[in-house]
């Protein structure tokens, strides 16, 4: 089994604190059974959640079949009928109600295989979720007669701008060129908060898939397809947030540190920063290198340091999970 071509998936939801819309968006995935979550990490602080889907890739003759491209459309279906942006405030940044979504290659599967599916579903939003949220917000109004502009209106506000990257982008840009574009890593509140929805019109980015400019009560999708990626982070006990800044540039590759790093740092709580980090090939740099090197900077400054941790399983593990859930409920649930 473990030469099996599967496909994961890591779903970012800007939402931790409704209960009634993380039912919905995990109810979705019920319909396709072959698709399972294998792990949700919830961030109370951050108001920030992240599903971990996995399913097998089935070939045939003319191409290939993953359930894994409709349990997240209807994943992303339900985060958008059921989380408004312009109500959320959390201390992780985010450019959208669906913040990001990720595609990696688990056992056999390929880097481009998992490509396909991630512009299948960034076409999939762009498309059909454009005809149903429309058809939503109607029947929020009661309406029964709608004019073509008033219809156009609509689906002009529930389009949701949609950004390739990675090996799903013709020219493989970055997640973190985009996110940079965007003004991801910059706060929009005080005290180091989002807040609200997006404010900037994005005319100089131009999205691969809806309008120039997202919607408040959205924002925008980032979509991409790369290998595997570790996500670490590890807590500073302090309030000074921008000396953790500091040890958080000098941590990432971008500022002349580690290797395939990227690091910022996000207020945690009232006497805590985190130093978040990707790990984009921990192949070559781990957690133990992280640890090692955030210790290193923060005692420099007088700083205490606890223990990192993972947001999410390892690959092996995830591989083993999905198919214990297969072999104990035929269904997948």
């Amino acid at each position: 089994m473990l030469k099996s071509m599967l496909t994961c998936c890591k779903l970012y939801i800007s939402e931790s604190r409704n209960a009634v819309a993380l039912e919905l968006i995990e109810q979705a995935v019920k319909a396709h059974p072959e698709a399972v979550i294998i792990n949700k990490f919830k961030d109370e602080v951050y108001n920030r959640v992240g599903y971990t889907i996995v399913s097998q890739i089935i070939r045939n003759s003319l191409f290939d079949v993953t359930p894994l491209r409709n349990a997240v459309f209807d994943m992303v279906k339900a985060a958008f009928e059921s989380i408004d942006l312009e109500s959320h405030s959390g201390t992780h940044p985010r450019l959208g109600v669906v913040d990001h979504i990720c595609f990696h290659p688990l056992a056999q599967a390929s880097l481009d295989q998992t490509a396909v599916i991630a512009k299948s579903v960034a076409t999939d939003i762009g498309q059909e979720l454009q005809g149903a949220c429309c058809f939503v917000q109607c029947r929020k109004f009661d309406l029964v007669v709608y004019s073509i502009d008033f219809i156009i209106y609509l689906v002009l506000q529930n389009v949701v701008p949609t950004y390739l990257y990675g090996a799903a982008h013709e020219g493989g840009r970055t997640l973190d060129s985009i996110r940079r574009e965007l003004g991801y890593f910059k706060p929009n509140s005080s005290g180091n908060l989002w807040t609200g929805g997006l404010k900037t019109v994005m005319m100089d980015l131009k999205p691969d898939a809806g309008p120039l400019q997202p919607s408040p009560e959205k924002g925008v999708v980032v979509i991409g397809a790369t290998r595997w990626v570790d996500n670490y982070n590890v807590p500073v006990w302090c309030t000074d947030i921008e000396a953790i800044r500091k040890i958080a540039r000098k941590v990432s590759e971008r500022g002349g540190g580690l290797n395939s790093v990227q690091a910022m740092a996000l207020a945690h709580g009232d006497n805590c920063v985190e130093v978040a980090c990707n790990l984009l090939d921990p192949s070559i740099i781990g957690a133990y290198q992280v640890q090692c090197e955030v210790q290193r900077l923060a005692l420099k400054e007088g700083f205490q340091v606890g223990e990192g941790y993972f947001t999410d399983f390892s690959q092996e593990k995830i591989i083993k999970m999905y198919f214990k859930s297969l072999s104990s409920d035929p269904t997948g649930r």
